[in-house]
């Protein structure tokens, strides 16, 4: 047991040394990976599944309640929760109740915003999982000298599986002895047409084969295969956009001019007017909600929200609602080739056929 550990750990090290295992000769991929062609044992599996991880993506775990909390957190909500707190906590006095009909307004707007909001980027922000649906459940792999139909997920490097015409490839792999494949790789690459693999070619995970059947070791799996890497860069955009930068700039323009207008306000009518307290309130409390764009945030989030449904129509991944404003706005988009764009799919222009 201790000279497997001693083993499995020096396979960590040598691939932390970003050993090229897509490129290198098949035989130094399996003195590499510590493997042969009789597959691993279960022991080595679950040795090398401790060290790699599952080969999933890696999904991140968020509260959906301070998720939801967070859109009432930015600037406009800011000065709408200060009116809010303030007709319910300082207008009283003066013989009359508080101003439960501006709190109850501004509640309500607020979570209006925030529940819409919250409901389309909970439906249209998880890129991962969407992306993550495209990979293969099931796999073919060789485990104490026999073939097992396994789940997916328990893949590690060093795995022999089979794979053959219609299967999802599970993971990266490195091709052995069978019938050349066609790999319809277009989601990864843009390659319009299936590409053709033999001995020795590497294939990636999510990729569809078209044609043939042959036996593949593995050499990554999950976030560390070439899909699980375009993956996490999807997963992992989190940079505020011009657009959200616009938002804050009105919205703090908003706070400091209302704050200005109401310290006037208040020097104006108890030290020189010496008026009551509460008609006081009042006249701030006006200013308050009379300063701010009390309905913007939520005529904004419904715009969005309809415009990420019509995306997600279109099998679109939208992380951000922001991210369509933005999308709106752009002067130039570049492509590498059009396999990246089209639907890789033929069709006949019946117009140009001619019956005889």
């Amino acid at each position: 047991m201790a000279m497997a550990s001693r083993q499995e750990g020096s396979l960590d090290a040598v691939l932390k040394e970003a050993v090229d295992l897509e490129h290198i000769p098949i035989d130094e991929v399996f003195e590499n990976l510590r493997c042969s062609h009789e597959g691993l044992t279960s022991e080595q599996a679950q040795q090398r599944l401790q060290i790699f991880g599952p080969n999933k993506l890696e999904e991140k775990e968020e509260s959906k309640f301070l998720k939801f909390l967070g859109f009432m957190w930015n600037p406009l909500s800011w000065v709408m929760e200060a009116a809010a707190i303030m007709a319910i906590a300082l207008a009283n006095g003066g013989g009359k109740p508080p101003d439960w009909q501006d709190f109850v307004g501004i509640i309500t707007l607020l979570l209006i915003n925030s529940t819409i909001s919250f409901i389309e980027e909970n439906n249209a922000g998880n890129a991962a999982a969407a992306l993550m649906a495209r990979l293969a459940p099931k796999a073919k792999v060789l485990r104490d000298g026999r073939w097992t139909e396994e789940e997916a997920a328990v893949l590690v490097p060093g795995d022999i599986i089979s794979i053959k015409l219609g299967d999802i490839i599970p993971a990266d792999a490195r091709l052995l002895d069978g019938d050349p494949l066609k790999i319809d790789q277009s989601a990864l690459t843009g390659e319009s047409l299936p590409a053709t693999k033999g001995l020795g070619d590497g294939v990636y995970s999510g990729s569809t084969v078209k044609q043939g059947e042959i036996e593949a070791v593995v050499i990554a799996t999950g976030v560390h295969t070439f899909f699980g890497k375009a993956a996490h860069l999807v997963d992992s955009t989190n940079q505020v956009g011009h657009f959200q930068q616009v938002l804050t700039a009105i919205g703090n323009f908003c706070i400091c001019s209302i704050a200005v207008g109401m310290f006037i306000e208040i020097i104006v009518m108890y030290p020189i007017q010496h008026r009551a307290y509460r008609p006081g309130i009042d006249n701030l409390l006006v200013l308050l909600i009379g300063g701010i764009p009390i309905a913007m945030p939520t005529v904004l989030s419904v715009t969005m929200a309809i415009g990420s449904h019509r995306l997600s129509q279109q099998g679109a991944i939208t992380k951000r609602m922001t991210a369509i404003e933005e999308m709106a706005g752009m002067d130039v988009l570049c492509s590498d080739k059009t396999g990246t764009l089209t639907l890789n799919k033929l069709s006949v222009d019946k117009n140009l056929i001619e019956g005889f």
